[in-house]
């Protein structure tokens, strides 16, 4: 091997950072079933489905006006109170 190769995957190290850096970036789908059973008759199941991604905040600083207001129609008045109708 010189010195400009890459050494093999086997031997190479990743730090748990970074690999969480990766999975979350594209997205992870957890998926599992769990059954108790006794005398082969099932009595529990189990099923667990989930979808774990990161949120990105340039992605909700572009949902939520300057402002401050939630709401396309909600303003902030002189009292500094939220109004779904502008006065």
């Amino acid at each position: 091997m010189t010195a400009y190769e890459d050494p093999p995957l086997a031997q190479r190290q990743v730090a748990l950072i970074d690999l969480l850096d990766r999975l979350l970036s594209g997205g992870v789908v957890l998926t599992g079933d769990i059954v108790l059973s006794i005398a082969e008759i099932d009595l529990v199941r189990v099923s667990l489905r989930a979808v774990i991604v990161a949120v990105h905040e340039q992605q909700w600083g572009a949902t939520i006006p300057a402002d401050g207001t939630a709401l396309p129609g909600a303003t902030l008045v002189e009292d500094g109170d939220r109004h779904d109708e502008p006065r």
